[in-house]
C-alpha cells in the first residue's frame, strides 16, 4: 500500500499517531488506516525503528531512524517527535520499550500523547517469567509448575520431559525441551537465565484481551494457535470459548493491566484445565485476526481517543474464522532505500 493511500479521512479532523519498533506491523499499521477511514479521520502514520530496511517503516507516512531502546537517548527522541509532530497516540509493537515507555508515561502525556502501556509494576510481572509465575499462582490462575534450574536438577517435581526458556525472552527466543538432567544441564549452559517449566501437551491459544481508557476489560478473542512460525502465529483460528474469555477477563482484571490491547497465551490440555503460561501487554502479531473476526480495536481505540465511547460486545466477533498468514513483499527502488526524516 503506497503511503498515500494511508493518509485519511477529511480536513477538519486530523490525527498523528505513531509506531515504535514497527518492524514487520503493516496489517495493524493498515488496521489503523481503515479505521481512521471509518471515522473520517484524516490520519497521519508516524513509525520509528533502528533500520531503514523495516518492512512496515517504509509504508508510514513519516518515518524515522532511532538509537536501540537501549540508548540513553532512546526516550528523548520519541519525546523529540512526539512534540515537533503533535503525536497524539503511541502504540508501541514489542517488548523492547514496553518498559521505558511505561516509566515515562507522564512525559508523553504532558505532551498531549496516549501511550496505550501498562504500569512499570505490571510491564515487570509480565516480562520476568519467575514473577509471572507468582503471580498465576498467587491469584489462583492454573499455570505449569515453573522451577530454577537447580531446582529442577536436584528435586523430583518436575516431571519429563521438561521446556526450558529464559527468565526474560521474548519471542519464543532461546526455548528448547529436555527429556532428562542430562539435557536439562547441557541447555541451562547455553540458554541465558533458564528457568525450566513443565511440559504441557494440549491445544494452545492466543487470546487478545481489550481494556478500554477506563480499565475495563470490554472483549476478549482467543485465537487457536494452529502453526507457528518464529513464535509468531502463521495459521489460527478465532474461537469463541466462553470459559477461556472469562477467565481471561479476571486475570487482566486482577493484573490491573491495560489500556489497549493485553496479549495472553495459554493450553488448554486433555482435561480442558486452562494453563496459562505468558502475559504481553501490548498487540500481539496474530492480532489482525481478531480484528478482521470483528473485533475492531484500532476504531476503538480511535474512538475513544476522540472522546466517544464505543458500542463493543463482550463475544462479538465471527466465531471460527481462520487466518492463513503468507509472505508479501514491499518494493524498493535504489534512491529510496532511506528513511525520508531525521530528528
Amino acid at each position: 500500500m503506497p503511503k498515500s493511500q494511508l493518509r485519511v479521512g477529511s480536513r477538519d479532523n486530523r490525527m498523528n499517531i505513531m509506531f515504535t519498533c514497527i518492524g514487520r506491523r503493516v496489517s495493524l499499521l493498515r488496521s489503523f488506516a481503515d479505521a481512521a477511514k471509518q471515522l473520517s479521520i484524516r490520519a497521519c502514520f508516524f513509525g520509528t525503528d533502528t533500520t531503514a530496511l523495516s518492512s512496515a517503516l517504509q509504508l508510514c507516512d513519516r518515518a524515522f531512524l532511532v538509537n536501540p531502546v537501549t540508548h540513553r537517548l532512546y526516550i528523548k527522541q520519541l519525546l523529540d517527535i512526539v512534540h515537533n509532530n503533535k503525536i497524539k497516540l503511541l502504540v508501541p509493537t514489542v517488548d523492547l520499550d514496553l518498559k521505558l515507555l511505561a516509566e515515562n508515561e507522564r512525559k508523553f502525556v504532558e505532551a498531549g500523547c496516549k501511550v496505550l502501556v501498562s504500569k512499570p509494576r505490571i510491564i515487570d510481572i509480565c516480562q520476568d517469567k519467575r514473577m509471572t509465575y507468582n503471580f498465576l499462582m498467587d491469584n489462583g490462575f492454573d499455570t505449569p509448575l515453573t522451577l530454577n534450574v537447580q531446582q529442577a536438577l536436584t528435586g523430583r517435581l518436575l516431571r519429563w520431559p521438561c521446556f526450558i526458556k529464559p527468565w526474560d525472552g521474548y519471542a519464543s527466543r532461546g526455548t528448547a525441551i529436555a527429556k532428562n538432567r542430562e539435557e536439562l544441564a547441557f541447555y541451562a549452559k547455553r540458554i541465558p537465565n533458564p528457568i525450566a517449566q513443565e511440559f504441557i501437551d494440549g491445544t494452545e491459544y492466543t487470546c487478545d484481551v481489550y481494556v478500554d481508557f477506563g480499565m475495563n476489560v470490554r472483549c476478549v478473542v482467543p485465537r487457536k494457535r494452529i502453526e507457528t512460525r518464529s513464535g509468531e502465529v502463521s495459521k489460527g483460528q478465532a474461537v469463541k470459548n466462553l470459559r477461556i474469555m472469562n477467565r481471561c477477563k479476571k486475570l487482566v482484571e486482577k493484573l490491573g493491566a491495560g489500556p489497549g490491547v493485553i496479549t495472553i497465551q495459554l493450553f488448554l490440555n486433555s482435561n480442558s484445565k486452562i494453563k496459562f503460561i505468558e502475559i504481553n501487554p501490548r498487540f500481539g502479531g496474530g492480532a489482525p485476526l481478531s480484528i478482521k473476526a470483528g473485533a475492531n480495536f484500532p476504531k476503538w481505540i480511535l474512538q475513544e481517543l476522540l472522546g466517544q465511547r464505543p458500542n463493543i460486545s463482550f463475544d462479538g466477533f465471527e466465531d471460527g474464522l481462520t487466518m492463513l498468514r503468507y509472505d508479501s513483499e514491499v518494493w524498493l527502488k535504489s534512491h529510496k532505500h532511506r528513511v525520508k526524516d531525521d530528528i
